[in-house]
């Protein structure tokens, strides 16, 4: 009986709280879907250690990226989850890069977001200089900040382009620091 009023009222409590909050820190409704598209660039560099390993001639595996992202962040108040895809060309000793990941953070200021990301990365090395296609976690963590941040908030409503800064790790063994535009709809 005791669990019961005390799910009761937890759940009117929570109900309570979310009809006080009329909107999310950028003006958006508290609850929606946000999808995105965006482009980046950057680069990556795995260990000597990695499961890439070594090549004696090559050393390790490194190349720049252009990466091509699509998603969409589910808002609950002043944080959100999303669930996000990604395709890179590389150049140097990686083809393409792959993969799926999800993300949760904080929604800041008017327009930004700062966030933590995990999923799977399928990472297509160019077998001709002795590497090969290798797939694992990946985690990393990031922010966008949007016009209305910077100062420029009558050029664009809560949707539009952002800046991302990124910074991941493929089952740290390397590191992936990647900056883009991100276009919210």
């Amino acid at each position: 009986m005791i669990k019961t009023a005390l799910a009761a009222a937890l759940a009117a409590g929570i109900a309570c709280s979310a009809s006080a909050q009329d909107t999310a820190p950028d003006g958006s409704r508290p609850f929606g879907i946000e999808p995105y598209v965006g482009i980046m660039g950057g680069y990556h560099s795995f260990d000597r250690r990695s499961e890439f390993g070594t090549v004696p001639r090559y050393g390790k595996p490194t190349g720049a990226l252009i990466e091509g992202v699509a998603g969409a962040n589910v808002p609950l108040g002043p944080v959100f989850v999303g669930v996000e895809g990604n395709a890179a060309k590389g150049f140097n000793d990686i083809d393409w890069e792959y993969g799926v990941r999800g993300r949760a953070g904080f929604r800041a200021g008017d327009s930004g977001l700062i966030y933590l990301s995990g999923g799977y990365q399928w990472v297509n090395a160019k077998g001709k200089r002795g590497f090969n296609d290798h797939s694992d976690w990946m985690w990393g963590g990031g922010v966008e900040v949007g016009p209305k941040d910077i100062g420029l908030g009558g050029i664009t409503s809560s949707a539009g382009p952002r800046l991302r800064l990124s910074i991941e790790t493929y089952d740290f063994d390397s590191i992936r620091p990647m900056a883009g535009v991100i276009f919210h709809f």
